[in-house]
């Protein structure tokens, strides 16, 4: 069944909630993470004119929707940026969740814009990932070089100082750099001595790296000389529970042998995002596998990578509980307690010393977190901290 396309950047996406009343900017003295704006893309929001996606997921129902699509679906946010004028740049990630079933996925940035007075969000565009200088060395699914979630699953991204991007894939993993375009400037940098189950290159051999656990996030140094991606899984012979934080030079294109660990809570949680407060410190998702009553485990760390208690793993202090959020003017039509029940959050971004934006990877049409039986809606909320995080300025760009 054909679902309706959303014309990009002319219609407001309604809400299947009330409208909410206030908007992220209030900048309210709260003494707990507290909700400050709410927002909500339809799960059935596609590409207008794109192409047919979707085949491999077969065509009985998920969550109530018949695949395949006749278009591309808006969805799987696994990174976030800052675009202006109150827009945002958004990754989308390599489509159905496996290398598998997401050859008809073409990767790509969608830039949003939140109203957070109406609750609505507005599709503004965006651009694939392409490859037309035959950077990558290994075959690709499509013969014009358009990047899918077959040959990558990007899962963080970085602007950089002059305007280009970085992602981390998790299939490698690899680091890509493409120009402002989306267009690959250079060959996939692999890590060193560290390869997935998905690696072009295994040739046989034996992973170290379960599947689909390489880069989930990515910070960059205030400076912008440095990134700091984070493996979402743990490599072979590491403790059980310990995620690797890597530092990369881009101005040696290297990496420079620094890295750091990041230890879960539980060795069964994972990580959704990473981003720099400033050069030693960093607000890390971390979350369990659960969704709706089921989940237990969605929270924010600010983690210190200076070690200062010496247990040779960042230190970590809890900045939000995502399940445990006031919602004082029931922003969204909810109560007085706001939950971020979702099974992959996969996106935060620092909007001032004290607002943090967090949106949810929806996995379209698979996870149903806030209502069972349908697919989630891709959420953006901004929250508000009792105190400042004193970040970098640069931070903030």
């Amino acid at each position: 069944m054909r679902q309706t396309s959303i014309r990009v950047g002319a219609i407001a996406l309604a809400l299947t909630v009330a409208a909410t009343p206030a908007a992220a900017t209030s900048h309210p003295d709260v003494r707990q993470p507290t909700l400050t704006g709410f927002a909500s893309l339809p799960a059935q929001t596609y590409v207008p004119a794109s192409e047919p996606s979707g085949a491999a997921l077969g065509t009985a129902p998920i969550n109530g929707v018949q695949p395949p699509f006749a278009d591309q679906p808006v969805q799987g946010f696994s990174g976030i940026l800052r675009a202006g004028a109150g827009t945002y740049e958004v990754l989308s990630d390599n489509g159905y969740g496996t290398k598998a079933n997401s050859a008809d996925f073409a990767l790509r940035v969608q830039r949003i814009a939140p109203v957070f007075r109406t609750g609505a969000v507005d599709v503004l565009g965006g651009f694939n990932l392409t490859d037309p200088d035959g950077k990558v060395p290994f075959p690709l699914v499509r013969p014009d070089r358009v990047l899918t979630g077959q040959d990558f699953d990007v899962e963080s991204i970085v602007r950089a100082v002059d305007g280009t991007y970085w992602f981390g894939d998790e299939f490698g993993p690899f680091l890509l750099h493409t120009d402002r375009a989306g267009r690959l400037l250079s060959a996939p940098v692999p890590l060193p001595d560290v390869r997935a189950p998905e690696n072009p290159y295994l040739a046989g051999g034996t992973p170290n790296l379960p599947s689909s656990k390489g880069y989930e996030g990515m910070a960059t140094s205030p400076d912008g000389r440095y990134l700091y991606p984070l493996l979402e899984g743990t490599v072979t012979g590491d403790p059980a529970g310990s995620l690797r934080l890597y530092e990369f030079d881009t101005r040696a294109g290297a990496y420079t042998g620094q890295r750091w660990v990041y230890r879960l809570d539980a060795p069964n949680h994972a990580i959704g995002d990473a981003i720099a407060v400033d050069a030693n410190r960093f607000l890390i998702i971390e979350r369990d596998g659960g969704q709706g009553d089921a989940a237990l485990v969605k929270k924010i760390y600010l983690a210190d990578r200076r070690d200062k208690d010496g247990d040779g793993a960042l230190d970590k202090t809890l900045l939000v509980d995502l399940l445990n959020i006031a919602n004082p003017r029931r922003l969204g039509g909810f109560g007085e307690v706001f939950r971020f029940p979702f099974v992959t959050i996969e996106d935060v971004l620092l909007l001032d010393e004290r607002t943090i934006a967090v949106l949810n990877d929806n996995n379209y049409p698979s996870s149903s977190g806030r209502t069972p039986g349908q697919p989630d809606n891709n959420e953006f909320i901004t929250i508000r901290l009792p105190q400042s995080l004193h970040p970098d300025p640069r931070a903030l760009r």
